[in-house]
């Protein structure tokens, strides 16, 4: 992450953390007054995987601490393939993909029985773009993204694209693509949505968290998308909104046609209406992108993390799974100044469900 993302996380989670000491607020986690407090367990958790979900699990964890003093969370990142490569060399307390992971990447990790999938957050894949001297909004449909990404559409007042945007000139300026270098479920939801709308996409390099990318220069995590973005004139990438947000500036937004014909930029809200014509979410029917509605953003998609159904260490075990009950519960709040979208009822209901199936000592550590 960048230090400009850092600093801005930094600040607001300090923030947060004075108005939740002078409203006495608690986590979801906290039992009331007139209780007994619920032991949520200690230890030092380490973490590894999608950088898309990074700013939130930064933000949210750094409250849950703030409550928890005996639990810590150490999460770099990394990118999702890293995220389930740790998790599968069990080197880490849990991993994080925005793909849920496949039969034989399951079954490389110990198989179904030795893990859950733990959906975490709903985000919005921004298209930034770096275009100096000009002022005005980009329109952008999803074939000619598809385009500039193929490398068929060169400058920025390519006929493809001035015919989007009618009335503004646009400079004569090379477009400089970049995308991912790494393994990263931001490039699966980024591809899972050039497949959907470009028969050229689908039939050349396709979807996955890895392509071979016909053109353009590719760079580690979003930070290190965002980072390119903001310094290559004339440049075009993709990363999660928060990136964008923190960016000070640096970078805009296009707006994206979506399945109904309107042209929105990514937030929290058009996540939201994505997720909510995709009802029935599970690790095996997961992609919201190019969903109807005229207020869904059209390149979306959640966050999954995952943990071992078997927690040797009691005091880690529920330390990691009252954790992640509140990263998909009441922790959701602190997504929200970050631009992600709050996981949908039945999203958290499921995440819910799912943890209440992790043991250890062959009992539940939550019921």
């Amino acid at each position: 992450m960048s230090s400009l993302i850092y600093r801005g996380l930094a600040i607001f989670a300090l923030g947060s953390t004075a108005l939740l000491a002078g409203c006495g607020g608690t986590s979801g986690t906290s039992a009331s007054p007139s209780s007994a407090p619920v032991d949520v367990g200690t230890g030092s958790l380490q973490g590894s995987g999608s950088s898309f979900v990074k700013p939130y699990i930064d933000a949210a964890s750094f409250q849950y601490t703030a409550l928890h003093s005996g639990v810590t969370v150490n999460y770099p990142g990394g990118g999702s393939s890293q995220g389930i490569k740790d998790f599968t060399n069990k080197t880490v307390d849990f991993g994080c993909s925005d793909v849920p992971m496949k039969s034989t990447e399951i079954a490389a990790a110990g198989g179904a029985d030795s893990l859950v999938q733990i959906p975490t957050a709903l985000g919005t894949v921004a298209v930034a773009y770096n275009l100096s001297g000009f002022s005005g909004k980009i329109n952008l449909d999803g074939g000619t993204l598809a385009d500039i990404f193929l490398g068929k559409v060169k400058k920025w007042n390519d006929p493809a694209i001035t015919a989007l945007n009618s009335g503004a000139s646009l400079p004569s300026k090379d477009i400089a693509v970049q995308h991912r270098s790494d393994g990263s479920g931001t490039t699966y939801i980024f591809t899972d949505y050039l497949s959907t709308v470009s028969p050229d996409w689908k039939s050349g390099p396709g979807k996955g968290k890895a392509v071979s990318w016909p053109s353009g220069t590719g760079s580690p995590g979003n930070s290190g998308v965002g980072n390119a973005v903001a310094n290559t004139d004339g440049s075009i990438g993709y990363v999660e909104l928060a990136y964008v947000l923190q960016s000070g500036g640096k970078v805009k937004m296009a707006y994206i046609k979506n399945k109904d014909g309107k042209f929105l930029q990514a937030s929290a809200a058009g996540g939201s209406a994505a997720a909510a014509k995709a009802p029935g979410i599970s690790p095996t029917n997961f992609s919201i992108v190019d969903q109807a509605g005229t207020d869904s953003y059209p390149v979306a998609g959640f966050t999954w993390c995952f943990l071992r159904t078997d927690q040797a260490d009691a005091n880690k075990g529920k330390a990691v799974v009252y954790l992640f009950k509140d990263l998909a519960g009441n922790g959701q709040q602190f997504g929200k100044p970050l631009g992600y979208s709050p996981l949908p009822t039945e999203v958290t209901d499921l995440a819910t469900t799912t943890l209440k199936t992790v043991k250890s000592g062959g009992k539940a550590i939550i019921s």
